[in-house]
């Protein structure tokens, strides 16, 4: 398996990954992955894929976001989404893709990663609740455990507060959980 950087010839198949990936909220999530792709810089965020025998079979996505900490904004992290091929769960594409970009971050000098996601799978990577540590989630959505953060070397005791998502994450709902009996 090849981890790298997303190139342009793999807009479709990421797209189709996230469709298969995500059900019904797939096309919310490849929606997303269009709009936040257009933000990326090469030196600020991340679209990761995983391939094996040429085809795309796990990508992730960190984008820029911003910490409104006391002292001032700071440019954090957001790790979503990340996806892998339903037929080949279980065998760490995922885990190495957040792996490795994380890796790409730390090198980067980035203070923090942020996620909305299962703490019992990305406890392994060392991402702890993010209200634990004094960071406030963007939307009472988000299920509190669910709200998670990594902190790298560059991460400052100051740098507290709240997350900001970038606009993409808003104008797509892709915040928190909707509640249909609402």
């Amino acid at each position: 398996m090849d981890l790298r950087e997303e190139r342009a010839g793999d807009r479709q198949a990421v797209r189709d990954l996230h469709l298969e990936a995500f059900g019904d909220h797939g096309r919310v999530v490849a929606d997303l992955v269009d709009t936040l792709r257009g933000t990326l810089t090469p030196e600020d965020g991340l679209s990761l894929v995983a391939e094996r025998d040429g085809q795309v079979v796990g990508h992730v996505m960190f984008t820029r976001s911003l910490l409104d900490a006391p002292r001032r904004l700071v440019d954090v992290q957001v790790l979503s989404p990340l996806a892998v091929t339903p037929e080949r769960h279980q065998r760490g594409i995922g885990s190495a893709l957040v792996r490795h970009g994380l890796g790409v971050l730390a090198e980067r000098g980035v203070p923090l990663v942020f996620l909305e996601g299962d703490p019992g799978y990305y406890a392994r990577f060392g991402f702890v609740p993010g209200g634990d540590l004094g960071f406030r989630k963007p939307s009472l959505r988000i299920p509190d455990g669910a709200f998670q953060v990594f902190r790298f070397p560059a991460h400052e005791p100051w740098m507290t507060g709240t997350l900001v998502y970038a606009e993409p994450f808003w104008r797509h709902d892709a915040v928190g959980l909707r509640d249909p009996d609402a």
